[in-house]
């Protein structure tokens, strides 16, 4: 099986590295928004105040609180009345997943993926990471979801690079019947589990989603010293997997994709069959939300 040389390897990492400098940080007033929704001494005029000084977002969140995922018993017109009815830990979520739509938002013919099926795919595991956390009470159901939704961004990143070595790729897969993430490592020297989780810490978010990014793949190579992190990369791979498994958002890397019985005894879930039923709903609520967001 023929590979890219060495030599072409080291370039495509180069680019790839220049690449990740390229994609913009999140803008000051989000980090400075999601910092006062995570101190408990902040007030709702404080956050609302700093999330106003972009009035795209400002709309993006209050359509997400109006969404039927929120089931709010009637319309919320005002930022700050927002904040206060749906909490900081659901608002935090919202100015999270209206931010990084913008960058998920694109079609990845590197991995086969139509516009808007990444989103789907992410949002919908946001979910499902957010429904184990909450029956497992391994993981707070909040940072699950976060986790959820960040687990494939590095996709945006490599996906020039995968359309490049596609042919390869996909023919490693095949005929050596190893894992797609496996397969980028040996054509391209990254997969986009690493590529991921350097731009999650590139945009200063917790080290938890930097560690759920990265091992969402190999939720059993995590190191013993990083054991604090173990149930949310547990719940993101699960989630993952589950997604996959019911082709959504599947694209070319769903090929050779495994669920790794590990995460699933570690997790305590007993009932996997009632769990996967369970993801239709999911799917439904993440296309409610794709469905809001286009609104805008």
């Amino acid at each position: 099986m023929s590979e890219i040389d060495e030599r072409s390897r080291e370039l495509i990492k180069t680019r790839i590295l220049s690449k990740l400098k390229e994609i913009k940080s999140f803008p000051q007033f989000v980090v400075e928004t999601l910092r006062k929704l995570n101190d408990p001494t902040s007030s709702a005029s404080d956050v609302a105040a700093s999330l106003s000084r972009d009035e795209g977002l400002v709309l993006r969140t209050l359509k997400l609180a109006n969404s039927a995922a929120y089931g709010m018993s009637r319309h919320i017109s005002d930022i700050a009345e927002a904040i206060a009815l749906l909490g900081y830990k659901n608002i935090s979520n919202i100015v999270l997943a209206a931010t990084v739509y913008s960058v998920m938002d694109k079609g990845l013919s590197g991995y086969a993926l139509d516009r808007g099926e990444l989103w789907r795919h992410s949002l919908t595991a946001a979910y499902a990471a957010r429904y184990i956390a909450q029956t497992t009470r391994k993981v707070l159901p909040e940072e699950a979801y976060v986790g959820g939704l960040l687990h494939d961004i590095g996709k945006v990143v490599l996906n020039d690079y995968v359309r490049f070595g596609y042919g390869i790729i996909v023919k490693l897969v095949e005929e050596e019947h190893v894992p797609f993430t496996e397969a980028e490592v040996r054509v391209l020297g990254f997969d986009h589990s690493v590529v991921g989780s350097l731009l999650v810490d590139r945009w200063d978010l917790p080290k938890s989603y930097y560690y759920s990014t990265l091992y969402h793949h190999r939720p059993n190579d995590l190191a013993s010293e990083l054991s604090e992190y173990q149930a949310l990369v547990d719940v993101v791979s699960v989630a993952n997997a589950m997604c996959l498994m019911m082709g959504i958002g599947i694209g070319a890397d769903g090929l050779q994709n495994y669920m790794y019985p590990e995460p699933i005894n570690r997790l305590g879930i007993k009932d996997y069959e009632t769990l996967m039923s369970e993801l239709v709903d999911f799917a439904g609520e993440a296309a409610q939300e794709m469905a809001d967001m286009k609104e805008l």
